[in-house]
């Protein structure tokens, strides 16, 4: 009997450490397969008739979901359409159905259920050796996923000695804009853990502060060169220079690898030079997304959240105890912006700002 396989792997989200399965798909079948097994158990049946029915029936669902129904395949599965939406008042208008409309398909309790009862779960061993980088985090600033050129970064996780001498081994920093640097500076390089004074590479602008650590190692003196690469991206802080006068330069802020900027920050209301934190959040369920500032310590004090829903001007306020008391931005490319979130950064990206008077 087939089974359904599954690799054991480490959370790198919890603490203390936990571990998740993950599915491993034997294969990936589509219309052509499902119609063949089909016609196998039904030989008065072509199989190019069925992947006809099959695809003719998924656009009838389709027209149905269009026109306002909700779908429902007893004992399988159901379509319905989903609107997501926060709005400030009854009659304001709708955002752009691109951001207010999915689909959601759920499976049937009885379809779950028969499932369930049939299936076997097998768990596959460990993957191939290869350095896992669990965390990364600047020991200075007491921030995940922030590499600052003046601290220490601290990389955690399994398997990541290497030895520097040997070619192409080493640790890695790359800009997602360009530009790659191997780190020479290490304070320790263990199997557990590496702490390295980081060297940056310039990238092509000055928004453009995102990096992608990895390792290269060597387990046998004639082994295979083996590559990790940390999961999550590291952003590095930006100066906000000026922005105690009265027309301060437009800085770019909240953006990756692109040319131009996402967002911009324009102007503030300061007492004294500070640094802290600009928040991007995505909401998973609502795709609302919302800016606020943060202090820099983790969980510590916030300013409100301002909800942003198209290209503009936002002011941010500041928080109790900040010498900054608000922050103007403007949002460029309010649409990149919300797909960086989703894919590079599941729904929340922060970046470090050095306000300078």
């Amino acid at each position: 009997m087939a089974t359904i396989q599954c690799r054991v792997e480490q959370n790198p989200l919890t603490t203390p450490e936990s571990y998740k399965l993950r599915f491993i798909p034997r294969s990936t079948g589509g219309y052509d397969d499902v119609a063949a097994r089909l016609a196998v158990k039904n030989p008065v049946w072509t199989a190019e008739l069925i992947k006809a029915i099959l695809q003719g029936s998924l656009e009838e669902i389709k027209e149905m979901l269009i026109e306002g129904m909700q779908v429902t395949l007893e004992n399988a599965c159901t379509f319905r359409p989903a609107l997501h939406a926060n709005l400030s008042a009854p009659d304001e208008p709708l955002p752009p159905i691109d951001e207010l409309l999915d689909i959601n398909i759920s499976a049937s309790r009885p379809y779950v259920k028969d499932v369930r009862q049939e299936a076997r779960i097998e768990v596959l061993p460990p993957e191939e050796k290869v350095p896992v980088i669990i965390s990364a985090a600047d020991t200075s600033l007491e921030l995940n996923d922030v590499v600052n050129s003046a601290g220490v970064l601290r990389l955690s996780g399994s398997n990541l000695a290497f030895d520097k001498n040997k070619p192409d081994c080493g640790c890695f920093i790359e800009g997602t804009a360009g530009g790659r640097t191997v780190q020479t500076q290490l304070a320790s390089v263990s199997d557990t853990e590496i702490l390295l004074v980081p060297h940056l590479p310039a990238q092509a602008h000055p928004w453009n502060n995102e990096f992608i650590v990895s390792i290269n190692t060597k387990y046998t003196e004639n082994g295979t060169l083996r590559t990790g690469t940390y999961g999550r991206r590291l952003r590095s802080p930006l100066v906000l220079s000026g922005f105690g006068a009265n027309n301060p330069q437009d800085i770019g802020i909240l953006t990756g690898d692109a040319a131009a900027p996402y967002v911009k920050a324009t102007a503030a209301q300061m007492s004294a030079s500070e640094r802290l934190r600009i928040q991007a959040v995505l909401d998973s369920r609502s795709g609302q997304l919302m800016l606020s500032l943060l202090a820099m310590s983790e969980h510590g004090a916030a300013g409100n959240a301002v909800t942003v829903a198209a290209n503009g001007n936002y002011t941010l306020p500041g928080f109790s105890g900040s010498a900054v008391s608000s922050l103007s931005v403007k949002v460029e490319n309010y649409t990149e912006l919300v797909a960086l979130l989703r894919s590079g950064y599941r729904g929340r990206m922060v970046d470090v700002l050095d306000m300078g008077m």
